[in-house]
């Protein structure tokens, strides 16, 4: 049958396809889109992927969305951020269904990071992040449940968080915030981490042809060419850093000046963030170097 229009309303269960129902969460941002994409997968033993922020009005419309003798089973999170996992615990108490993800927000933290804040590295970060979160079960790289008739499989793609996982589900597969159509993702050190980032576009990439439900927006029906232009995104933003700092941008504030030309002062907070990322995998590729450890004021040099 044909795909209906994308045009989900807060509140209101939206099909997507044959098992699959989208209840949008009413948190519309700048950074978020429309909101969070709370989905709903089976019938009858219903598994939810991302309960999304802590809003009585939104598990009152999960709850609202499930038909008459259907009941949770399984909750699972991509990742521990304030719009995607804070209603993971309250809809568990509602449902007495476990919570599933790949650990806390501190999992998957990659080593690099954790040396950094060690040094004392003033970096900032921790935005959006959900230090409360603690899930019932853990799941592994490869680690499968059963929804709506099929393997849910988890997988480890971190970057945006170190916890972040993506889930194949059929031919298709719930890429969280890794893999977005209507935007890049954030990628915010020490939690985010963009070698790992680039790393996880390439397990995705040998996944082959799926059709992506992200955790924001509508669905991308070429997800392996969307893998792919993010790609070619942070190489080109990686060039205009570089490009940045040969002409003489000697900081994060004056090279993101230079690179985000085209960005709304509201958004440049965010894309500082981006640029910290390649900066310090750059650093960490011997591209680029900072005299002294990674921080806003902190000198860039070129080799």
């Amino acid at each position: 049958m044909p795909d209906a229009p994308f045009d989900p309303l807060p509140g209101r269960s939206f099909p997507l396809a044959p098992g699959l129902r989208l209840v949008l969460a009413p948190n519309p941002s700048p950074m978020t889109e429309r909101g969070t994409n709370t989905y709903l997968l089976g019938e009858g033993a219903v598994t939810v992927i991302d309960p999304g922020p802590a809003d009585p009005d939104h598990l009152r419309a999960i709850l609202d969305a499930l038909a008459p003798g259907e009941r949770i089973e399984r909750i699972v999170v991509t990742h521990a951020h304030k719009d995607h996992s804070p209603l993971a615990r309250p809809l568990a108490e509602a449902t007495g269904a476990p919570v599933a993800a790949f650990g806390n927000a501190q999992a998957g933290q990659s080593p690099r990071m954790a040396a950094l804040i060690a040094s004392g590295a003033e970096m900032g970060g921790g935005e959006g992040v959900d230090a409360d979160f603690a899930p019932d079960e853990i799941l592994a790289n490869g680690d499968a449940t059963e929804a709506g008739g099929l393997p849910l499989r988890a997988v480890h793609t971190p970057g945006h968080l170190g916890n972040h996982l993506c889930f194949l589900w059929g031919d298709a597969l719930f890429s969280g915030d890794h893999v977005m159509g209507w935007a890049p993702s954030l990628v915010s050190p020490p939690e985010g981490d963009l070698t790992d980032f680039m790393a996880s576009l390439d397990r995705l990439e040998a996944l082959g042809q799926r059709r992506y439900y992200p955790g924001h927006g509508a669905p991308v029906e070429d997800g392996l060419g969307r893998t792919r232009a993010l790609r070619d995104h942070r190489q080109g933003r990686e060039a205009a850093i570089r490009a940045a700092v040969g002409a003489g941008a000697v900081d994060l504030r004056a090279i993101t000046a230079a690179v985000y030309t085209d960005v709304p002062e509201a958004l440049l907070p965010a894309a500082a963030r981006n640029v910290l990322a390649h900066l310090i995998d750059l650093d960490a590729r011997g591209l680029l170097r900072f005299d002294g450890p990674p921080g806003p004021q902190t000198p860039v040099i070129a080799p």
